[in-house]
């Protein structure tokens, strides 16, 4: 079957997850824990930089670039554009050979972060960068995007992405929401949101990415149909061994390679 299909005339929004782990990533270097070592061995269990594509038609939009080989994942002409969440060296590092390509620029929209990394700002080649405001709506290939603020140690931006096909909301790197988006996304409305949660259930308050506590307060606050969890770390991998079927039945954690069709998600819900 065709991965792109149609509803009265119009493609539908399919999200892919090119990868879904945290910093480190799985396996941790050097680690001996039970989840590294299967990870170590068995690729299905490993998780590369959180990273996603969006598909809608014959538009392919990346979320972050932390994965090293994009040029040749995605050879000239095949990427529509790219949305930064933020400048942290996992989500953009991939941008640093590619940025180095000939042919057509490529835009990469992102925060207003004037520090970027490294020079790439400065050095950007082929990269065409956009900065964007929070809340400032704009239309991309046929979507409807809202950039709100996520709470991290960086300037941080989530996107929410509204189609024929569904309301998508992509919220990592975050540690909880601004009152502000928190009040976007109860009156907007998810269908999906794909949440940052990188820890277990932690006794202290976690910092920079959510842990399963704050991520189902999260999922209670705002209420969508359904929520995929990423920005996975090998401690939560370890976690879920034992505790995966505590999760709601509409809450998953998702694995690199997984891939959502919004028109079949909301068709089931």
């Amino acid at each position: 079957m065709d991965p792109i299909e149609r509803i009265e005339g119009r493609e539908t929004l399919n999200i892919r997850f090119l990868g879904t782990g945290n910093a480190p990533g799985v396996p941790v270097h050097g680690c001996m824990c039970e989840i590294c070592v299967k990870a170590a061995f068995n690729i299905n269990f490993r998780r590369e930089p959180c990273s996603a594509l969006l598909e809608v038609g014959p538009h392919k939009i990346l979320l972050d670039a932390g994965l090293p080989d994009l040029k040749y994942r995605f050879p000239n002409g095949t990427l529509h554009s790219i949305l930064l969440t933020h400048y942290h060296p996992d989500h953009v590092q991939g941008l640093f050979p590619l940025r180095w390509g000939v042919g057509q620029s490529l835009p990469v929209y992102g925060p207003d972060d004037t520090e970027g990394l490294g020079d790439l700002h400065k050095n950007h080649g082929i990269l065409d960068f956009r900065s964007l405001l929070p809340f400032d709506t704009f239309e991309l290939a046929g979507l409807q995007v809202t950039p709100v603020p996520l709470v991290h140690s960086k300037i941080t931006l989530g996107y929410c992405f509204e189609h024929a096909s569904g309301k998508l909301a992509y919220l990592t790197d975050t540690v909880g929401l601004p009152r502000k988006t928190k009040a976007f996304l109860h009156y907007w409305k998810p269908d999906l949101m794909v949440l940052d949660c990188s820890f277990p259930p932690m006794n202290q308050p976690p910092r920079n990415h959510n842990d399963i506590n704050l991520a189902l307060a999260i999922f209670a606050d705002i209420q969508p149909k359904k929520m995929l969890l990423t920005h996975i770390g090998h401690h939560l991998d370890n976690w879920l061994n034992e505790h995966a079927d505590e999760l709601p039945d509409n809450i998953e954690v998702v694995r690199d390679k997984d891939r959502i069709d919004m028109n079949c998600l909301n068709a089931v819900l």
